[in-house]
């Protein structure tokens, strides 16, 4: 799933935490459920548009990235004081992506990166696809694939403004 899927969520557990919780536990379970959440919504990429590599010349693939990362890049902005629920929910993306990416490339002296390969929690991610939600249809290079992904943001942003009521 896209970066507002995660923030969105992340959001959504830190003020069910906070409000259910007390302290210490409403920090430590929002670190967990945060943490513990990207594995069941990645376990959901496949019915989302969801390329393995950049599209660079497809004109849809840009615009879905740049609303994807245009409104989480908001969504951080105007609700900070959820950042720990935020981070959490990002946290594999950041070390998949931005870390151990970066160390493979590094290891390889090029520019060049393997874009479909998974790393280390992402292997696990796929494990959980694989033996449980095989069934999906796999929509990740099909454009309505941006179908469910909005009806899951709409519904997650449904149940901010509910929790915060």
């Amino acid at each position: 799933m896209n970066l507002q899927t995660h923030i969105l969520t992340g959001i959504l557990i830190q003020i069910f935490c906070f409000r259910v919780f007390i302290l210490p536990f409403d920090i430590v379970f929002t670190i967990l459920f945060a943490f513990l959440s990207h594995f069941i919504i990645d376990a959901f990429v496949l019915i989302t548009y969801h390329t393995s590599e950049p599209q660079k010349g497809d004109l849809f693939w840009i615009s879905w990235q740049i609303i994807s990362y245009g409104s989480g890049t908001i969504l951080i902005l105007f609700f900070l004081p959820y950042a720990l629920g935020m981070l959490f929910a990002n946290l594999i993306d950041i070390i998949d992506w931005l870390i151990l990416r970066q160390i493979h490339r590094i290891k390889l002296k090029t520019e060049k990166l393997d874009w479909t390969k998974n790393y280390f929690f992402h292997n696990f991610v796929a494990k959980i696809r694989k033996y449980t939600l095989f069934w999906l249809p796999n929509w990740n290079y099909n454009k309505k694939g941006i179908i469910p992904e909005i009806i899951i943001n709409i519904i997650l942003i449904i149940g901010v403004i509910l929790l915060r009521i």
